[in-house]
């Protein structure tokens, strides 16, 4: 009785343990489907990062009080849109008095040349004088007392002449003096009211209407959705094989169907240490080159609220361009 149990806890214990072997085999094989290498043709390599975008301050170049400011935080802005304005009473005033002062150098630079005028006139009159009195001393109806009056009256009427010419110079620099002033005012006035250097989106609203900024104090913070790029990092070998302009996709974690279009827009002249915040296949010792990768602008201006600074994801590179991108490039990779 005793042996048959036994063979009967033999028979079960086989289909048991093949049971166990091959639920063990499944699970060793989904464990290294989910840390499998990454399989890339050789002509590709990739690495991690997150998705960042160039932010452009706005900031005043003078000092003044803040009439407005027309925008809030997450408004899309277009360039040259006039997102603040300063208090410019003060300024208006000294460029009325300024244009005042042009009205005026003009008529004293009229005046001037009407100087000029007579002067010349005199000089003429001089001269015809000189002539007649020349023609009177020589045929002996006039002392020669006459004649020499007649040549100092011509020598005076020179130096009128210069005198005024000199005048006319002086008056028509203080035109321009004038107008200068006039135009640095203008000019002034025209950088009090802020705009967009760029086309983006408010990150961050720094000053409110009423607020004082010094020259140099910034109004608003601008996101450059234009300008996205991803900075991932390569070891020496890989890196070597890259060159500015090489074609580059990226993946994002949160867009895994959207291979996006890019660029490489710089390979770091040197090796550094991989920052301990990025991740990478390669061993944090290794000396790694950092790499940006520049989203295509016109992609990014077709799908202007797709992509967001900070997105994390993949940057792909192609070192060979005989290399042919794949179908589906793996967005999980890690």
């Amino acid at each position: 009785m005793i042996d048959e149990v036994a063979v009967d806890r033999s028979r079960f214990r086989k289909p048991f343990i093949v049971t166990l072997l091959a639920a063990l085999v499944l699970a060793a094989g989904g464990y290294v489907y989910q840390h499998r290498t990454p399989g890339l043709p050789a002509g590709l390599a990739f690495g991690n990062g997150r998705l960042e975008a160039t932010e452009v301050d706005v900031a005043t170049k003078l000092a003044g009080r803040l009439a407005d400011v027309t925008v809030h935080e997450g408004d899309w802005v277009p360039r040259g849109t006039v997102v603040a304005r300063f208090d410019v009473e003060d300024l208006r005033a000294q460029l009325r008095a300024a244009e005042a002062q042009v009205q005026q150098a003009r008529k004293v630079a009229d005046e001037a040349q009407a100087g000029l005028r007579k002067s010349g006139a005199d000089l003429h009159l001089a001269g015809k004088t000189l002539q007649r009195s020349q023609e009177l001393v020589a045929k002996g109806f006039i002392a020669r007392s006459k004649l020499d009056t007649d040549q100092a009256g011509l020598t005076g009427a020179e130096a009128g002449v210069a005198q005024a010419q000199s005048r006319v110079a002086e008056a028509a620099a203080g035109v321009l003096a004038a107008q200068a002033r006039v135009d640095s005012l203008q000019a002034t006035l025209n950088d009090t009211a802020l705009k967009a250097p760029v086309s983006g989106r408010v990150l961050y609203r720094l000053a409110e209407p009423g607020e004082i900024l010094a020259a140099g104090g910034k109004a608003l913070t601008l996101v450059d959705l234009a300008d996205m790029y991803m900075t991932i990092y390569l070891p020496t070998r890989q890196a070597g094989q890259l060159s500015l302009g090489s074609e580059a996709r990226i993946v994002l974690d949160a867009l895994p169907g959207q291979a996006i279009p890019a660029r490489v827009s710089f390979v770091a002249p040197k090796a550094q240490f991989t920052p301990r915040e990025v991740e990478t296949l390669s061993e944090r010792e290794k000396l790694m080159f950092r790499i940006k990768v520049r989203a295509d602008p016109a992609w990014l201006a077709a799908h202007r609220d797709l992509a967001k600074g900070g997105m994390p994801g993949i940057a792909y590179v192609r070192l060979d361009a005989r290399t042919a991108w794949p179908a589906n490039l793996n967005p999980d990779r890690k």
